[in-house]
């Protein structure tokens, strides 16, 4: 088949390293964000999925509006689009240019978790699996009927970081599946059911402020769901009224029978750093300073003695 591939975001490049290098479909061009600044300096740099496609040899198209480049997309149309993590939405005369449609790789069981950040919002709500679906594309946000999904547990260890990685790595099995079923005429349309829909939303720095109030085991997997984007912190007043801010890099939930003092008080700060929640403790493993190095927490208390008795969440 000829394959446009559309996608900015590094869970699809080894989807479309697959498409390169498989030999079984012609990929006629790469759609993309344009490049953006990054890093302190504002570099201006360009998306991977552009370096990727380069490198090939391959035509690379970076509207900034999608909607507004029908012209300039026709001739790249080809069979099918596969989309990964483009961050706009693709409205209906573009959905329709390939003479398939748009298949789009997304990173849940669908319809669990329509929207920008499912990956995170499996660990965070406690998920046993999360997975990879191949969709057909329509004009609601991740609605479309579902051609195959493929399932991976979710591990105690696993991170946001971990669990993008594993995802991306099974998506290219999962879209050589879908073509094979699409070329063979084989390929199923399992409509969604909306009663069991929920969203997630693009996620942004505030929302990893820990809240005490939650319980250890719902801010441990908060910690693990936001690592490394957007991470998860706290603040800290000292004696002079100023507040620090602590980046919460690693941690783990221990039950308690009896309850605990005001949430975010400091229990235990020798050797380890033990925190009052809403229902449990929360054991800090890795911890940072603002302006500081990421730490282990016994490192860490070291050069940065915390008062047992004080509270983290007090602005």
């Amino acid at each position: 088949m000829r394959v446009l591939f559309i996608g900015t975001g590094e869970i699809g490049l080894p989807t479309l390293q697959w498409l390169l290098d498989s030999g079984k479909h012609q990929v006629t061009a790469v759609v993309t964000q344009p490049d953006k600044p990054v890093g302190r300096k504002l570099v201006l740099t360009p998306p991977a999925t552009k370096t990727m496609a380069l490198a090939a040899g391959l035509p690379v198209l970076q509207p900034q509006k999608i909607r507004h480049a029908l012209e300039e997309l026709s001739p790249y149309a080809g069979d099918i689009a596969i989309v990964a993590a483009y961050g706009q939405i693709l409205p209906a005369a573009v959905l329709n240019l390939p003479r398939l449609g748009c298949l789009n790789v997304h990173t849940s069981i669908l319809p669990r978790y329509r929207g920008a950040s499912p990956i995170q919002a499996a660990i965070r709500e406690g998920d046993a699996e999360s997975g990879v679906t191949i969709m057909y594309m329509d004009e609601g946000l991740d609605t479309g009927d579902v051609l195959l999904t493929e399932r991976t547990p979710i591990t105690p260890e696993d991170t946001g970081g971990s669990l993008h990685d594993r995802l991306a790595s099974m998506a290219p099995a999962c879209i050589e599946r879908a073509l094979d079923l699409l070329e063979k005429g084989t390929a199923p349309r399992i409509p969604q059911d909306p009663t069991f829909a929920t969203h997630c939303g693009k996620l942004l720095r505030e929302d990893g402020r820990i809240d005490w109030n939650s319980s250890a085991k719902n801010i441990a997997r908060l910690i693990r769901a936001y690592t490394p984007w957007p991470g998860t912190f706290t603040t800290l007043s000292d004696e002079a009224t100023a507040t620090r801010t602590y980046k919460v890099h690693r941690a783990t939930a221990i039950d308690t029978a009896s309850g605990c003092p005001v949430p975010g008080t400091i229990l235990s700060s020798t050797g380890h750093l033990h925190i009052a929640t809403g229902s449990g403790i929360l054991s800090i493993e890795e911890i940072q300073a603002e302006g500081g190095k990421r730490l282990p927490t016994t490192d860490f208390l070291r050069g940065h003695p915390l008062e047992v008795g004080k509270r983290f969440g007090e602005s």
